[in-house]
């Protein structure tokens, strides 16, 4: 199943890869693919959206 995120705070390409490494951590994850210009990562796997929302908080951007 995917999930569609927002997220907000990212500059870069470093924050980019800050975000998907931080997502790749949560239990049940198997992809991740962020988009810096939209804003968005799509997550692929069987993680709950508020796992992956308090992971992309807790690299310091906001997620919803």
């Amino acid at each position: 199943m995917n999930q569609t995120l927002k997220v907000t705070g990212m500059t870069c390409n470093h924050c980019k890869a800050h975000v998907e490494k931080a997502l790749l951590k949560v239990g049940g994850v198997q992809q991740v693919e962020v988009n810096l210009e939209k804003g968005e990562a799509v997550v692929a796997g069987s993680a709950g959206r508020e796992d992956l929302i308090k992971a992309v908080e807790d690299a310091g951007y906001s997620a919803d």
